[in-house]
């Protein structure tokens, strides 16, 4: 069992989560996930790894509550245990030579480019990031990138914090007065991933985006996260989570993940009853 060590509630729709996990933190590397059930009947859950400890032996999670499964883990409470707790999976983040490069994070999408802008600090990589969320409440980690990025933009639908608008106006913004960045590293919504490729293609400044699609073994044997990269099928279990944001069929991503909103709208009538 994986017990829960610290549970924090960032907002009304996402909680943070350091779990007790010996062999996934000695192993893991930023960009790698885990897939986690909350009991032997739950669905696998996969979640970006936030963070880890080597020393404590944890694992950091962030997670959104959006549908049924999140619901029962939101219940959950310091000194509960997860059924299950697997990782590392996936790739970690294909890291280069940079010296410079900026994060987009969108939503909670902070949470899984947390770790690599951190890594890619360690190694020497000026980093900035561009934080957005739908209003104050919403913008996750503005403090613990602060401690290693040159600078933190911060952009919300409201303004109630940082600057109106979306990632991609202050980004467009930086290109346009002549900011240089080695590489971007977009992650959030699969729209917002889309966009912020959209920007920075016309800069031809690379990209690498963190898909996320329906999942099920994490192992490449369903075939279920199935993506288009390039014209190729690649499994984003296997082959990712990163990839090259120019080669990504977006539009695919994003009628693929709409396959099972009937059968979520059953179970979320479950859990309400």
């Amino acid at each position: 069992m994986y017990k829960i060590l610290k549970k924090e509630v960032l907002n009304q729709a996402v909680i943070m989560m350091e779990v007790e996990a010996p062999y996934v933190a000695a192993r893991c590397e930023a960009g790698q996930f885990v897939i986690v059930r909350v009991d032997e009947e739950g669905e696998r859950i996969p979640l970006t790894i936030a963070d880890f400890d080597r020393e404590k032996n944890s694992v950091t999670i962030i997670f959104q509550v959006v549908g049924y499964s999140t619901k029962l883990m939101a219940k959950l409470e310091e000194g509960d245990s997860f059924c299950d707790f697997v990782g590392p999976l996936g790739q970690p983040a294909p890291f280069k030579k940079w010296n410079s490069v900026i994060g987009i994070a969108g939503g909670v999408g902070a949470a899984p480019l947390y770790p690599q802008l951190k890594k890619l600090s360690e190694q020497g990589v000026e980093v900035s990031v561009i934080i957005g969320g739908r209003s104050a409440e919403f913008v996750i980690l503005a403090e613990k990138f602060a401690k290693f990025c040159k600078n933190v933009y911060i952009m919300t639908d409201d303004g109630s914090l940082g600057e109106q608008g979306l990632v991609t106006k202050k980004l467009e913004e930086l290109l346009t007065s002549g900011e240089k960045f080695d590489h971007a590293i977009a992650i959030g919504p699969l729209i917002m991933m889309k966009f912020t490729v959209g920007v920075t293609k016309k800069y031809d400044l690379p990209t690498t985006v963190s898909l996320n699609p329906i999942m099920i073994d994490g192992t490449g044997m369903c075939g279920g996260c199935r993506v288009t990269v390039g014209g190729e099928t690649k499994f984003a279990c296997v082959d990712g989570p990163d990839f090259d944001g120019f080669l990504v069929d977006f539009d695919e991503c994003m009628h693929r993940q709409a396959f099972y909103k009937e059968e979520e709208h059953e179970c979320m009538m479950k859990i309400s009853e």
